[in-house]
C-alpha cells in the first residue's frame, strides 16, 4: 500500500461515494485527511473513518481562502486535493438544457477554479504536490442531452492542464526540478468506480510528478 504519512491531502466535495471511498483509501495510506462538504451532517460518516471535516461551499471564493487559512493556521500545508465536486442533470436534447441546470453543474468548475488558486502555493512547495478532477468521456463525445455536463467538464479539464503548465513553468524557472503535478481522471459513470478512483489517486504518490503531470488517466470497470 502506499504511505503517505505525513501528507495532508484535501477530497472536495466528500460526501459522495467517491468521497467516502477516498477517505477510507488515504486514511489507511496514513494521510491526513481534510474532508469538506456543505452540510456538517453529511460529514458526520468522513469523521467516523478519521478525517478531519469542513465545512464549506466551495463555490464560495472567500469560504475556501477561510478553509486555506484555517489550515495554514493549524500547520497543515495541503500536499494534495482529489476534486469530486459535481453532479448531474441533462436529457431532453438542447431544448431541455436549461440555465438552472447549467448554474448548478458549473458549480463544480467554479470550485476547482477557486481551491486550485487558494492552494497553488501548497501545492507547489510539497515535496510530491497532487491535485486530481474527475472528468467524463462525455467530453470525447459530446450528446444534446448532456451538452451542459460536457460543456463543464470541457472547460474543468482545459483549466486543470492550465494548472499543470504552471508547475512546469514555475519549476523551470525556479532551476528545481517538478514536483508537483495535475491529472485528469476520466471516466464513463463513476458509479462502480469509487474504490478504484481511490487507489488510482492514492497511486499517484507511487510515480514521479514529470510522468504524471498533464496527463488523462481512463478509469474503466473490470472486465
Amino acid at each position: 500500500m502506499t504511505d503517505l504519512t505525513g501528507r495532508t491531502v484535501l477530497i472536495a466535495g466528500a460526501t459522495s461515494a467517491s468521497g467516502l471511498a477516498a477517505a477510507r483509501t488515504l486514511t489507511s495510506a496514513g494521510a491526513r485527511v481534510v474532508a469538506t462538504g456543505r452540510h456538517a451532517e453529511k460529514l458526520v460518516p468522513l469523521a467516523a473513518l478519521g478525517a478531519h471535516t469542513e465545512t464549506a461551499d466551495l463555490a464560495d471564493e472567500r469560504a475556501v481562502l477561510d478553509l486555506s487559512r484555517r489550515l495554514h493556521d493549524r500547520g497543515w500545508p495541503v500536499d494534495g486535493i482529489l476534486h469530486l465536486v459535481g453532479g448531474w442533470r441533462g436529457g431532453g436534447g438542447l431544448a431541455g438544457q436549461t440555465e438552472e441546470d447549467y448554474r448548478m453543474l458549473e458549480t463544480s468548475f467554479t470550485a476547482l477554479r477557486h481551491l486550485s488558486r487558494a492552494f497553488d502555493d501548497d501545492l507547489r512547495a510539497s515535496p510530491a504536490g497532487r491535485l486530481a478532477i474527475v472528468s467524463a468521456t462525455a467530453v470525447n463525445r459530446p450528446l444534446a442531452g448532456g451538452a451542459n455536463y460536457a460543456a463543464v467538464k470541457a472547460a474543468s479539464e482545459a483549466w486543470t492542464r492550465a494548472v499543470a503548465q504552471g508547475y512546469a513553468k514555475s519549476a523551470r524557472e525556479a532551476g528545481e526540478p517538478l514536483r508537483a503535478a495535475a491529472v485528469i481522471f476520466r471516466v464513463k459513470a463513476l458509479a462502480g468506480l469509487e474504490d478504484r478512483l481511490a487507489n488510482a489517486y492514492a497511486g499517484l504518490w507511487e510515480a514521479e510528478a514529470p510522468e504524471l503531470n498533464d496527463s488523462t488517466i481512463e478509469l474503466q470497470e473490470k472486465g
